[in-house]
């Protein structure tokens, strides 16, 4: 499925969105899906790349579904460095970390033509208050982003530049599987210097890495299409621990 057919099917309402079964609305009886549709807007004009969706430190008041596209988080600290914390991919949600400090922890920026769904956090909280089935999905949406957190921080401490790329290209394959996409063949749609970022990794042992998985057989790489050849070594790379504790310094 292209990013255009799947933009082109989440035009309509929530019982037409060709991702229903990856968002909130998952086992939602059909008044219950016309009650959390009221409460969306739907934004006409797709978002280009670059662009930004919300921004650090903006109030937090939406939770946003990615319809098509993509987006990535970026996190400055207070000496003005970035790093990406978080890839979205077409059903995911962006926000849900917001709700405990009441703003948004970074810059949410477009990776190229992508569009979402807005939904009030306020009125998805009472909508979800009388709809168990609403607030259990939203529970567990909360709880993927918890999970997330927990392998990001796992990878970044404790796996070698090649696992930390070789776990990464497999977590992106069953996101974009779940979302109707394949899971061995698919475009990136960020670039070496946004996955270095986000996985504490310089662009030059981003490059050296992918270069030595192509050399292995392991995946094939033109421009930012990927396909992943050898799935087993793939999972075989992201399973094995490094035999040193040296961090990430010596990564670089």
């Amino acid at each position: 499925m292209s990013i255009s057919m799947l933009e082109s099917q989440c035009w309509g309402s929530c019982q037409t969105c060709s991702l229903s079964s990856l968002c909130l609305p998952l086992a939602l009886c059909i008044n219950e899906m016309k009650e959390f549709d009221a409460i969306i807007t739907r934004r006409r004009a797709p978002l280009v790349r670059g662009e930004n969706l919300c921004r650090q430190g903006e109030s937090f008041t939406n939770v946003f579904a990615v319809r098509s596209g993509s987006f990535k988080q970026i996190v400055l600290d207070e000496e003005g460095e970035e790093q990406i914390s978080h890839f979205y991919l077409p059903g995911e949600l962006i926000g849900l970390e917001s709700i405990d400090e009441g703003h948004y922890p970074g810059f949410v920026v477009a990776l190229g033509r992508s569009s979402v769904c807005e939904i009030p956090f306020q009125q998805l909280d009472t909508l979800a208050e009388r709809i168990p089935s609403l607030r259990q999905q939203l529970y567990r949406s909360i709880s993927r982003g918890m999970n997330e957190d927990r392998h990001l921080i796992r990878l970044l401490t404790c796996k070698s530049a090649e696992e930390r790329i070789a776990s990464f290209f497999l977590d992106l394959g069953r996101r974009f599987r779940r979302s109707g996409f394949a899971f061995e063949h698919f475009r990136l749609p960020m670039s070496r210097t946004d996955i270095g970022s986000h996985l504490g990794l310089a662009l030059e042992t981003v490059s050296r890495v992918l270069g030595r998985l192509q050399q292995q057989g392991v995946i094939s790489l033109h421009g930012r299409e990927l396909q992943i050849l050898r799935t087993d070594e793939l999972y075989r790379l992201s399973e094995k621990y490094p035999s040193h504790a040296g961090g990430m310094g010596a990564l670089r």
